[in-house]
């Protein structure tokens, strides 16, 4: 491997800014590692390389130039984000020779903070937390090439464990940031709603589907999320992020006075290997001196409200595919469209009604505890075989998305999110740890995860893919 590839993001921009490195430096080493791994894992499927070469020699060489945050960093776009004259295929045959014109909000603002795309991260077949799809097929664990990246950003975690990238976006609306971070051995921060425009294709006031950064530690989590974050009047629920930056907040970071774990949240079995590792994790908080308690707001409800907002979501966004392409579609996709639409009013302001109280059982958690903290993903990464699992720990499940319930119902609270690597399963697999910070607490939960990050002593290892 290249040794260009084992360096941090931050340590490639100070490199790019000091003019050690050139972005088609960076370009070529990534280039090398893709053709090195990508027959194994298939976590990029969707590459332009030669576009991004002609971007890094073009990239402002001056000092006095803009550079922005990344300083020409190449990085990875997920395939549901546009890349102007890119394929955008959603994972799904419909749009198979789908190219943009145009970049959308998102990664106009990467790219105007100096990133430079270079390939397409695989997804699901328009949603769901295993990557695979008709177009492209599915994506491959580096650290066991039998086992799901996760999704819907799997494409991105893999190739950030596979280090084929520094830095790469993701997007989230039941986990889809979070699940494959874990899976995968990085970190992925679901940011609260607004810090990160979004694009047009997604109602403006919807406040579950976010986008936000993927890395392969905190540091560099939050260098990505400076270069995402922009207040825009695109985004109705846009708010500015703190002032200097998520880096600079890192700098002030404190311990968490006291922090609130649940192995479940109350809901529903969980793996109990899963349970152990992150247990003894939340532990390693009372050294910085944290009080860790049993605690947790009560999500009752939060299941089932959230099944119905989502499939409210996909019959908005998705619906008009449902006359015409039914028989192209991911069954799984079909049935939560087809849910959406045979919703009641009923059962709309029922599953809002629980979402609200929700919200201010969180908020009333928050007024005591600094951070709630549980496992990112009730299983450790199963069989790429598996569509889905049916079961947890002896417990039947019924839909494709139950066993995603630990982060799902974070979405619903509207707080920020983050997933770290806490440790490995007995087989060697990744476990995440999902650190929750209180409403628009993004630059705490930052801070308390570098810490936390820097008493696990996780690091990824070179991983063979």
């Amino acid at each position: 491997m290249n040794d260009l590839c084992l360096l941090s993001a931050r340590d490639a921009v100070r490199r790019l800014r000091r003019r050690d490195l050139s972005p088609l430096d960076l370009v070529e080493a990534a280039a090398a590692r893709i053709e090195e791994v990508e027959p194994r894992i298939n976590a990029l499927p969707i590459r332009f390389l030669e576009v991004a070469r002609d971007e890094a020699r073009r990239f402002p060489r001056e000092p006095r130039e803009h550079q922005g945050w990344l300083a020409g960093l190449p990085i990875a776009v997920k395939d549901y984000n546009d890349v102007a004259g890119q394929l955008t295929t959603y994972g799904s045959p419909i749009y198979a020779n789908h190219r943009a014109a145009t970049d959308d909000r998102t990664i106009a603002t990467l790219r105007s903070n100096g990133a430079i795309p270079l390939a397409k991260s695989n997804v699901p077949e328009f949603a769901g937390s295993h990557t695979f799809n008709p177009i492209w097929g599915v994506t491959r664990n580096p650290w066991n090439l039998g086992r799901t990246a996760g999704g819907s950003s799997g494409g991105a975690a893999a190739a950030l464990a596979a280090r084929e990238v520094w830095l790469a976006n993701g997007s989230c609306l039941g986990g889809s940031l979070r699940i494959p971070a874990s899976f995968c051995g990085i970190v992925g921060l679901r940011p609260s709603p607004g810090l990160v425009p979004r694009g047009d294709g997604l109602p403006a006031f919807d406040s579950l589907w976010v986008d936000g950064p993927m890395a392969r530690d905190v540091p560099d989590l939050a260098l990505m999320l400076d270069a995402m974050a922009l207040v825009t009047p695109h985004d109705p629920l846009s708010r500015p992020g703190p002032a200097g930056g998520f880096q600079a907040a890192l700098d002030a970071a404190c311990p968490p006075r006291r922090v609130g774990f649940s192995p479940d949240l109350g809901l529903r079995r969980i793996d109990p290997e899963v349970a152990e590792i992150c247990a003894a994790a939340a532990l390693r908080f009372t050294a910085m001196g944290s009080a860790v308690e049993d605690a947790a707001p009560d999500f009752s409800g939060a299941i089932d409200s959230f099944q119905v907002l989502r499939a409210l979501l996909f019959a908005d966004v998705r619906g008009a595919l449902l006359p015409a392409e039914r028989h192209r579609l991911n069954p799984d996709i079909a049935w939560n469209i087809e849910k959406g639409q045979r919703l009641t009013a009923a059962e709309i302001i029922a599953a809002m009604q629980d979402r609200h109280a929700l919200f201010h059982r969180v908020a009333r958690f928050f007024e005591d505890h600094d951070l709630l903290v549980c496992p990112t993903v009730a299983v450790p990464p199963f069989p790429v075989e598996q569509r889905f699992p049916t079961e947890i720990a002896g417990e039947t499940l019924t839909t494709y998305i139950d066993w995603m319930f630990l982060t799902f119902v974070i979405t619903l609270t509207g707080c920020p999110a983050v997933s770290l690597p806490c440790g490995l399963t007995k087989e060697g697999m990744p476990v995440g740890l999902q650190l929750v910070g209180p409403p628009h607490g993004d630059a705490g939960l930052l801070g308390a995860a570098a810490l936390m990050e820097q008493a696990l002593g996780f690091r990824l290892p070179v991983l063979p893919a």
